[in-house]
């Protein structure tokens, strides 16, 4: 059994609290959640609480290596060419 890290986020807001817990493969549904919350009007979370906690979590997000492999599109540059100009 592997273990993963657990990205732990709170918000306090007067007597309520919310907490968010959630690994990196579930980021995306994270976001989701804080929208579904800020839509609610049952709730006192609002889209500028939504907005700052989605900033932190894209923030924590892990960085992408910059390796020569770790290219987006693997579209040959000019500077991959064997041939010396």
């Amino acid at each position: 059994m592997s273990s993963q890290d657990i990205n732990v986020l709170a918000l306090v807001k007067g007597a309520e609290r919310y907490v968010f817990l959630y690994d990196d493969a579930s980021r995306a549904e994270t976001l989701r959640v804080l929208g579904r919350y800020a839509s609610n009007p049952e709730l006192s979370f609002t889209w500028y609480d939504a907005a700052v906690l989605s900033q932190k979590i894209r923030q924590e997000a892990p960085k992408q290596p910059a390796a020569a492999g770790a290219r987006r599109f693997n579209v040959p540059l000019p500077t991959d060419s064997d041939e010396i100009l």
